[in-house]
């Protein structure tokens, strides 16, 4: 049992965890760098301290600066989140050397999954298809992979052996172009995770991204909470979340083998706590392991609107050594739901970051909406750090109920003094082949373009621009006078009551 938890992540998921731990009655302890001394984990935690500078390696990354913190601090376990060190399996095995509970897999477990070779080739074992690559042959030279690529088959994908995220991936078409990808991706894959190994796998044309959460406790549990479809992406990283997915909406025989097969996943590495099993899924309805992220997922909130079952309190029950709160029989998904990723980013420049302060943001609200950040007015955008603002969720008892409130979700969301992507959900959600369904893992990339800028839309964007420079002045201009109240009377009186009683 343990009653203070220390959050070693930052933004939008330090936020949910902390609103998680304080439903649990938990005490919460947040870190910061020095470019996040006003972000709103620091302000929700109830401590918080300065780890280091801006630059993630020098905070965030700093082993030895977190665990100083949670001595100093005299918490009894440590959540990682996701990014920054939660599949990093010595922080992992430092936490529980310096006698921290860790809310996440063992070491072991991370570290066997960590390397993506490693995984495949355990997958290869158990018999669960894996997409055919060179990872069966180990680390490799440029010049090993050179010469083995032909027989891969082109179009290929480079992919790092140490992480996942996008980084560290490159799509090859011939082998022309692999000598300078595989710089490209080995440099990437070193400055994102400290290692520069990369494989090779064919890549799988038409193919859909599908996910599955898992869960396992300490006492031998493991359960599935369904697929998510994860498909929408650019360059690799994933905009666009829903659950479940429409490939497998009718073909209920396909989920239950799937989801029997991402337990057997975990079961294969002795897994405990939340982790997720990621499937490519081909025209045919052949699907192949592609890695398992053994952390919290971005795309968590549509699994737990459809199965009811909280996934960062699920983690937390589990870290306390306590059975899972269902069994498998007992998950049912009902309803739909959609996440969809606000970054600060330029969507109609191709997608450029946009660095910035935020002088509006006003969230959208009512049935069937969730809004998870960490961003608010006067928040500023840092260069060091993942652009994402926040992830607007919304659901329904159909995907086109669904689809309706994310529309209508996006039409209130106003967020003013960085560009975002919402103009680029509000034309995918037009999309007649996205609301179809028929899309894959290349549909943004290759068939979606973003339609002209509306002149409509900057002028709306000048207008609350406008207003939010008058109210900021408003705000520092305002003075109250000697003997002048600055509330109506009964504010006052409501106030004198509470410091009285």
């Amino acid at each position: 049992m343990f009653k203070k938890v220390l959050i070693a992540n930052r933004g939008e998921i330090a936020v949910r965890i902390i609103r998680a731990c304080q439903e649990l009655g938990l005490g919460t302890v947040a870190v910061f760098s020095e470019s996040d001394r006003h972000a709103m984990h620091v302000y929700y935690a109830d401590e918080a301290y300065l780890i280091g500078k801006a630059q993630a390696k020098e905070s965030y990354l700093n082993i030895d600066k977190i665990l100083q913190v949670a001595k100093m601090s005299s918490v009894d376990a440590i959540h990682p989140g996701y990014g920054f060190l939660a599949e990093n399996h010595e922080f992992a095995r430092e936490c529980i050397n310096a006698g921290f509970i860790f809310i996440g897999p063992s070491p072991e477990s991370i570290a066997l999954m960590g390397d993506k070779i490693v995984a495949r080739n355990i997958m290869r074992k158990a018999g669960i298809p894996v997409v055919p690559g060179t990872e069966e042959k180990g680390d490799l030279t440029d010049d090993e992979i050179l010469a083995i690529a032909p027989s891969v088959g082109f179009p290929l994908m480079i992919k790092s052996a140490a992480g996942g995220g996008g980084k560290g991936m490159r799509l090859i078409n011939n082998l022309d172009a692999l000598q300078s990808g595989l710089s490209e991706a080995r440099r990437e894959s070193e400055s994102a995770f400290g290692n520069g190994s990369v494989y090779l796998e064919r890549f799988i044309s038409g193919a859909r991204h599908i996910e599955f959460q898992v869960l396992a406790d300490q006492h031998g549990n493991i359960i599935h909470l369904g697929e998510r479809e994860c498909s929408i992406q650019r360059r690799h990283q994933k905009l666009l979340e829903e659950a479940p997915a429409i490939t497998l909406s009718d073909d209920a025989n396909l989920r239950e083998k799937m989801g029997r097969i991402a337990c057997r996943v975990a079961d294969s590495v002795d897994y405990v706590n939340a982790g997720t099993v990621e499937f490519l899924l081909d025209d045919e309805h052949n699907y192949y392991f592609l890695e398992m992220n053994t952390r919290l997922q971005v795309e968590h909130p549509v699994t737990e609107i459809v199965t009811g079952v909280d996934i960062v309190k699920e983690q937390i029950r589990i870290a306390r050594n306590r059975k899972l709160s269902r069994r498998q029989d007992e998950i049912e998904m009902k309803g739909w739901a959609i996440e969809c990723r606000v970054n600060a980013e330029d969507s109609y420049n191709g997608f450029i970051p946009s660095i910035g302060t935020i002088n509006t943001h006003i969230v959208p609200t009512g049935p069937g909406v969730r809004v998870d950040t960490g961003a608010y007015p006067g928040y500023t955008i840092s260069p060091y750090y993942d652009s994402m603002i926040s992830k607007v969720i919304c659901s329904g008892k159909t995907r086109g109920e669904a689809l309706l409130r994310m529309r209508r979700a996006l039409e209130e969301y106003r967020i003013v003094g960085v560009k975002t992507t919402i103009p680029f959900h509000q034309q995918l959600l037009n999309s007649h082949r996205f609301m179809a369904g028929q899309f894959n893992t290349s549909f943004v990339d290759d068939d979606f373009q973003m339609g002209g800028r509306s002149n409509l839309d900057d002028e709306i964007a000048a207008v609350f621009a406008v207003l939010a420079a008058h109210q900021y002045r408003q705000q520092a201009t305002h003075v109250v006078q000697r003997g002048k109240r600055d509330a109506s009377n009964w504010k006052w009186f409501s106030r004198w009551e509470r410091m009285n009683r």
